[in-house]
């Protein structure tokens, strides 16, 4: 079951996804540039490590909500980043680890690793594995066009981004990244122009240690543009809300970055 504060947060953050936003001018390239990789540069952790938890809701339109909690690690400076799973008690243990360039799930009913993608879905939801990484706006895309907009209260720059990678989850994008510099949505599409999802960050939350400050979403929704079903005559797709509390930016030992490690927490 939802709180009513998770029910007024999915209505807000559902109502974000559906903003219209109104063009008003275009801008230089070196201008969209700087920001686009101010906005790649703010999901990322790269001076200090991340440690965050992660509250995220299942939504199946006709099926109802499942919650599953997580811990998330990350070491952005080396690649490497692990997921916890603490409920559903029938979860609890299951992990994921990306390190040397490789992406690993753990579960500890048969005590196996085994190989997954960060194209994969995370536990059933409409979340990739790569949605809890740093992404790679300016190193995977070229800025097809970036143009001022305004979304909701934020004034913002749609930029339409091709993938110049075959390893990005999605060949084209459209982001919009206010002029903080900060993701406030985005679209996936297919190399046929098709969306397939629809990612809203309408708040960030401000986190500081002694060395450096970062802003970290409070929460986001993710919704599957083809998963979904009729209910009283209205199509309604599959969402995902995922929730941020806890997040610290201090170091964690090396140890949190490896496979024994995540054996040793599935056994606690």
């Amino acid at each position: 079951m939802m709180t009513l504060k998770n029910k007024k947060l999915a209505f807000l953050l559902t109502s974000f996804l559906f903003a219209s936003s109104f063009a008003c001018a275009k801008i230089s390239d070196a201008e969209a540039k700087a920001l686009l990789q101010k906005a790649e540069d703010s999901t990322a952790f790269y001076e200090t490590d991340f440690t965050g938890s992660y509250e995220i809701v299942q939504d199946k339109p006709g099926e109802g909500r499942s919650k599953t909690n997580a811990t998330i690690y990350r070491r952005d400076s080396t690649s490497k980043w692990t997921i916890l799973i603490n409920a559903p008690l029938k979860d609890k243990g299951k992990g994921y680890l990306q390190t040397d360039n490789s992406i690993w799930f753990y579960d500890p009913a048969d005590r196996r690793f085994t190989f997954s993608s960060s194209r994969d879905r995370f536990q059933g939801t409409n979340a990739n594995t790569s949605d809890f990484a740093p992404m790679k706006f300016v190193r995977d895309y070229k800025i097809e066009s970036a143009t001022e907009v305004k979304l909701g209260k934020f004034d913002c720059v749609l930029y339409t981004l091709k993938a110049t990678s075959k390893k990005v989850d999605y060949p084209m994008l459209k982001l919009w990244v206010s002029k903080d510099g900060l993701m406030r949505k985005k679209e996936d599409y297919s190399l046929s122009g098709q969306k397939l999802r629809t990612t809203a960050v309408p708040s960030y939350q401000t986190i500081s240690s002694s060395n450096t400050t970062h802003q970290v979403p409070v929460s986001m929704v993710i919704q599957d543009n083809l998963q979904g079903k009729k209910i009283n005559g209205k199509m309604e797709y599959e969402k995902t809300l995922i929730s941020i509390s806890n997040v610290s930016l201090e170091k964690q030992d090396d140890a949190v970055y490896t496979k024994p490690y995540l054996e040793l927490m599935s056994v606690k």
